[in-house]
């Protein structure tokens, strides 16, 4: 294969994307943050690292699939992180949602080390991740690009270069707006058409291919209709991004009132105890403003 892989964040998405990796033949070197969630893949062959360090020291490219802006900072420049043992020559692929800002921070002390940052988000969910269809948004340099291409298309189908550094995680913000407003336009909709006392089932099929369809409405609507609540996508990690997204529109003045709205949905979500919950679960605000249950 040539490339060594260093897998660093073992959760929903990350745990079938380094199975992808190992299947495809490729050295997997992994560490978690929770030693359990190691032991599956270490069974599958991936060789578990005490430290991101140690994953840097034994990896020629470094994949960072972790939470929020802090948590990559941690893994990558943080005590023990990934700066500490990365070689000149290397790569760092951060494939978390963050910061446009924290990652064009990161690319440049990296950079100092001889080594290059490609921001690389992923859309698709957890469905995507464990059928490698995922939608990847690459900000960085087009030869860095090209060098990881091969590993990209074993995690996703759609493959972008979208512009240099940052870009990558400004295009994901961007996708993550659409989110929210397909999301709540679902809610909302399934709400209305069953407080006016229509048959959701018969009214779904009777929508989904029309102008109003999307892939929320097709693949979610059904979900909240058999009271399916599980995260494909969590809540928590919903109401993050769209927090990034209020901070970096912030930063550009951008008046975003759709995504503040669905921001603040989720927030009541989150003190509803839905955190946890498949971003689905939007509908329950909506069902506690209005009294009616929008299932089956």
């Amino acid at each position: 294969m040539g490339e060594s892989i260093g897998f660093i964040g073992l959760g929903i998405m990350g745990t079938p994307m380094c199975r992808h990796l190992l299947k495809a033949g490729f050295p997997v070197t992994a560490w978690n943050r929770t030693p359990a969630r190691l032991r599956p893949l270490a069974e599958e062959g991936a060789k578990p690292g005490v430290s991101p360090a140690d994953v840097a020291r034994n990896s020629n490219i470094i994949i960072t699939m972790v939470g929020d802006s802090s948590d990559v900072e941690e893994v990558i420049a943080g005590p023990g992180g990934v700066i500490e043992g990365v070689r000149p020559g290397s790569v760092v692929i951060d494939m978390s949602t963050i910061s446009p800002a924290t990652s064009r921070s990161l690319a440049k002390r990296l950079a100092q080390r001889g080594v290059q940052l490609l921001d690389a988000p992923v859309t698709g969910g957890a469905i995507g991740a464990q059928n490698a269809t995922l939608s990847i948004l690459v900000g960085g340099d087009k030869a860095t690009f090209e060098r990881c291409l091969p590993v990209f298309q074993k995690l996703g189908k759609a493959i972008t270069l979208v512009g240099p550094s940052g870009a990558g995680h400004t295009a994901k913000l961007a996708n993550q707006i659409l989110v929210a407003g397909c999301m709540s336009g679902v809610a909302e909709a399934l709400v209305f058409a069953r407080k006016a006392g229509l048959d959701l089932g018969t009214w779904f099929e009777a929508v989904k291919g029309g102008a109003g369809t999307s892939w929320h409405l097709t693949t979610q609507a059904p979900r909240v209709l058999d009271g399916d609540f599980s995260a494909g996508y969590m809540v928590k990690h919903h109401r993050k991004d769209l927090r990034l997204i209020q901070e970096t529109a912030h930063e550009m003045g951008v008046p975003l009132p759709v995504a503040s709205t669905v921001l603040q949905l989720y927030r009541a979500l989150q003190s509803m105890g839905g955190d946890e919950l498949g971003h689905q679960a939007l509908v329950k605000v909506y069902e506690q403003l209005t009294g009616v249950k929008a299932r089956r």
